[in-house]
């Protein structure tokens, strides 16, 4: 009979401690974490220290640098430092300039299989949202065809995005008409739950992504890119690898969609701007 290690709710992480860890995940995923996020850095540890057994921080942060314990940790520790904010429709604007600019100039262009790809997907609602506004697309003969591609970094978020099940109010953003074509209630209704149709779901293939690799092995060039809200958690330095890498992997004449507060300034890059925070690769 095992006993549960009971967790000292007391303890701080030490400056040693901090200083390894946020190197550790700056090295491994390109996010900086100041002194200021020491306090929320703990908070997220918690689960992990329950979780693997250790009473305090000093124990949990010997077991990962010092006794080998970072080879099967170090999935679950980046998945709880990092942030997976997302909403459907989120920045509609791009979505707008999808459906009306992007998916029919690509039409134009003779482009047959329309290839996305959403690269920091979190819970799935970004490449959910794609696969609505392209499947209505292919409805209006705009575009033929279309498959996505979704990664993240973080395994919780992966599981939950391909199995496209979200409470009920996170899609009230998405319009009444693609609510009722791509959107299935739960029967019983005191499960306030909705799940995203089989058809759909079929489209997209979620995969584990780091965006500090080398490179990206995504297979062929894509037409649409969302790399949207992550930028900002990047110094200069990982931000210019990240785009760099991005637009190699967009074929020419395809898109790049960024956050709404973030830039490509100062960057070096082989695209140019078409729309507010949208780039097409020359």
């Amino acid at each position: 009979m095992s006993t549960a290690v009971s967790v000292n709710f007391d303890d701080n992480l030490s400056t040693r401690d901090f200083r390894e860890l946020s190197s550790f995940i700056y090295d491994y995923c390109g996010i900086k974490m100041p002194e200021t996020k020491r306090s929320m850095l703990e908070g997220r540890l918690r689960k992990r220290l329950r979780a693997t057994g250790h009473p305090t921080f000093s124990s949990y942060c010997n077991f990962l640098f010092r006794e080998g314990g970072m080879e099967s940790e170090s999935i679950f520790l980046i998945d709880v430092v990092t942030t997976n904010k997302t909403d459907f429709f989120r920045e509609p604007n791009h979505f707008d300039y999808m459906e009306k600019v992007a998916l029919p100039a690509l039409a134009k262009r003779g482009v047959g299989r329309i290839r996305a790809w959403s690269s920091a997907c979190s819970t799935g609602a970004e490449p959910y949202t794609m696969a609505m506004v392209m499947a209505d697309a292919v409805e209006k003969g705009v575009i033929s065809d279309f498959t996505i591609l979704a990664t993240d970094l973080s395994t919780d978020v992966l599981k939950k995005a391909h199995s496209g099940i979200y409470s009920r109010d996170l899609v009230d953003p998405v319009p009444s008409e693609l609510r009722r074509r791509y959107v299935m209630q739960a029967k019983e209704k005191h499960r306030n739950e909705v799940r995203i149709v089989a058809g759909l779901r079929s489209k997209i293939g979620f995969a584990r992504m780091n965006l500090m690799n080398p490179s990206y092995d995504i297979g062929d060039p894509v037409h649409l890119l969302f790399c949207r809200n992550v930028l900002i958690y990047f110094d200069k330095k990982t931000q210019t690898h990240v785009l760099t890498q991005l637009c190699k992997c967009l074929a020419p004449g395809g898109y790049l969609l960024i956050g709404h507060s973030e830039t490509v300034t100062g960057i070096d890059l082989p695209i140019k701007q078409v729309a507010n925070t949208v780039f097409m690769k020359q």
